[in-house]
């Protein structure tokens, strides 16, 4: 698992001027527990803290709009999609059915039908059947074909006729005397022959019928919205082109009018079954190219033939007549993803929908608040087999939604993560027989509902620290004790990084020389040293070889949040100072010696409570994004700083040194 150091994302553009507005009121109403919240009727508005993907959903349902949504994940794409399918209207459905070709058997014929036609309704509403019997059109169809083939079936053929009149005549002729001795087995054996004869025939005659696709044209009914009052739909995520477009399955008896006909062996694909409704797909560049070309042929055409997908199948040679597959499409993914779709399949969404980034977090203010309020209500609804939540219980998984934020002020929209704490905690106020879900209950659930990465760094911490890789105690020249988070920032690891400043071995020029598996940014945030190292000291780094080890980052290292804590283990290798090793830091630097702001800043300083650490340096940017719980807080000195000259009066030792390499420095500092 690799180690990453998180920057909040730069805002790319001011927010216009608004005009001002009257204060909203307070919406944090009084509640005992989330069973006296209410929760909406409808799918779009469970969404929480999406109004500018919201408004773009409704007018993409009304209009029939295509759809891109980029973002993190846990931010509510799904829901959105699945919200939009239910505010499309449900009355032009269609079921789709598929014939036999007496002129072609590959190319099977395609009929699409209404699925509740108006005289299907009234047929229905006549006889006062329950909406919840209603068949769809496709299904009656296929039910009146059958009705209509059992019919046909019904009398008796004069060869079997024959066969009786001739058994009555033979047991008449066999008890009536006329035949003695050997005759009667003769008559016996006659009568067993005709038996079998009659069974051969019945058989042959029945499985002639059965496997003929011109003797019993009965179609078969691939799309059926029976039931169905919304429009489709259809969450595509991940599928194989078979599941996406339809396929034609594979006969191994394609010989001896033994096979199942070509028109019983077609399947629908999820374009088919999402005609008139949406179609979901999320992390659309993991289509395949020729898969998101077919897609947006079918976009294009609003119907796609049904083929076998393998070309080693019986099942290749048959090839449908175009299938209707009229959805609208909601695609969605991260960034990463715009740059591998197909450029024509972007455009055709751009060009008929929207496009929107969604939101991962939102204003800590009373009606936001009182959102989060209503999200945990849905998700016990949701859930439904776990009791509701106290007004405490509530307010720290508020709690954990400012900390799960990672910025001040901030709420976070990833109610997935949120969504697990609730579950987690519901499970063990079930285990405990409890009426509700209690704080206790929260509080037991955030480690029992804690993520992969932070159950590794607290046993990377704890390996760490008993073999001496980092120590928080005492004075040490050219080390360091970094700071790092695993995965997506949900959990902060020590970082310890050691420096060495030798004479060159080149007499052009000195070496920066770095090693643990860097990243590029990482990298680029180690050269950056030898910059502020030169304007600030005005020393010639050429005479240098600079060698630097970030200690056992068997994962990989990448970010430049290590920047101050390379730049101070650099400084105490040359100029001889001690660093504090009780100080853990983390901050990202620029070649100026300004300290910049990183992100997981608060599972940073989790991270360094953990490890024993008694003070931690952070960008004085980041001081109001730290939401951990007073108790913690308590453990360690929490010290922000602008400049590099501020970390190394944190991080130092108190010594001559010291003193005159900040005196050295601070003048360059002015100048700036």
């Amino acid at each position: 698992m690799k180690k990453r150091f998180i920057k909040p994302r730069p805002a790319y553009k001011k927010a216009m001027p608004q005009k001002k507005k009257a204060m909203p009121q307070k919406t944090e109403f009084a509640f005992k527990s989330t069973a006296d919240v209410p929760v909406p009727a409808h799918l779009i508005d469970w969404i929480i803290g999406q109004g500018r993907a919201v408004d773009i959903i409704k007018k993409a349902a009304a209009q029939r709009r295509n759809v891109l949504l980029m973002g993190q994940p846990g931010t509510g794409k799904s829901m959105l999609a699945q919200a939009m399918a239910e505010l499309m209207p449900g009355e032009d459905l269609e079921d789709v059915l598929i014939y036999p070709n007496p002129n072609d058997e590959n190319q099977p014929i395609v009929k699409a039908v209404k699925t509740y036609p108006k005289e299907l309704v009234e047929k229905y509403e006549k006889e006062k059947v329950p909406k919840q019997g209603w068949n769809g059109n496709g299904r009656a169809i296929i039910e009146a074909d059958r009705m209509k083939a059992r019919m046909q079936g019904r009398g008796i053929s004069p060869m079997t006729l024959l066969f009786i009149l001739s058994i009555i005549i033979m047991v008449f002729l066999a008890f009536s005397g006329y035949g003695e001795g050997n005759m009667m087995w003769i008559f016996a054996a006659s009568i067993l022959g005709l038996f079998i004869f009659a069974g051969a025939y019945m058989l042959s005659s029945g499985l002639s019928r059965k496997i003929s696709p011109f003797e019993s044209p009965e179609p078969k009914l691939i799309v059926d919205n029976t039931g169905k009052r919304n429009a489709p739909f259809m969450d595509a995520t991940g599928a194989r082109a078979g599941a996406l477009f339809g396929d034609v399955r594979h006969d191994p008896l394609q010989s001896g009018g033994l096979g199942t006909p070509a028109h019983l062996r077609v399947e629908s694909g999820a374009i088919h079954r999402a005609n008139k409704g949406v179609l979901f797909l999320d992390e659309v560049s993991s289509l395949t190219p020729k898969s998101q070309q077919d897609l947006l042929t079918a976009m294009q055409e609003k119907k796609f033939p049904i083929t076998g997908q393998s070309e080693m199948s019986s099942g290749a040679l048959v090839k449908t007549q175009p299938v209707p597959c009229d959805f609208v499409l909601v695609a969605a993914g991260n960034l990463l993803d715009i740059q591998h779709m197909h450029p024509a399949l972007r455009s055709r969404i751009r060009g008929y929908g929207y496009e929107v980034y969604m939101e991962d977090s939102m204003p800590d203010n009373p009606a936001n608040r009182a959102k989060m309020v209503r999200f945990v209500a849905q998700e016990v609804k949701k859930d439904g087999k776990i009791p509701h939540f106290s007004r405490e219980a509530v307010e720290m998984l508020i709690d954990d939604s400012r900390r799960k934020a990672g910025r001040k002020g901030r709420l976070t929209l990833k109610l997935r993560e949120l969504g697990g704490l609730v579950r987690a905690a519901g499970d063990l106020a079930k285990e405990d027989k409890s009426q509700l879900v209690l704080g206790k209950h929260v509080l037991a659930a955030r480690d029992l509902a804690s993520p992969v990465e932070q159950q590794i760094s607290k046993q990377v911490i704890d390996l760490k620290k008993d073999y001496r890789v980092f120590t928080s105690r005492g004075f040490g020249v050219g080390k360091v004790n970094g700071l790092a988070v695993l995965g997506e920032g949900a959990s902060g690891l020590i970082l310890p990084i050691v420096a060495e400043v030798t004479p060159a071995s080149s007499r052009s020029e000195g070496k920066l020389i770095a090693t643990g598996k860097l990243g590029d940014i990482a990298k680029e945030a180690v050269e950056n040293v030898s910059a502020i190292i030169k304007r600030h000291m005005g020393k010639d780094v050429s005479q240098y070889d600079i060698h630097v080890q970030f200690l056992q980052t068997y994962e990989g290292v990448e970010g430049d949040s290590a920047s101050i804590s390379t730049a101070i283990a650099v400084l105490s290798a040359m100029e001889g100072i001690p660093v504090d090793q009780s100080v853990a830091m983390t901050g990202s630097l620029s070649v100026r010696g300004d300290v910049l702001p990183v992100g997981g800043v608060t599972a940073k300083v989790e991270a360094a409570i953990e490890a024993g650490m008694k003070k931690v340096v952070i960008p004085k940017a980041n001081a109001e994004d730290i939401w951990i719980d007073e108790k913690r807080k308590k453990r360690i000195t929490i010290a922000p700083c602008a400049t590099i000259n501020d970390v190394m009066r944190q991080a130092f030792k108190e010594c001559a040194k010291k003193s005159a390499l900040i005196k050295e420095m601070r003048p360059n500092q002015r100048k700036r």
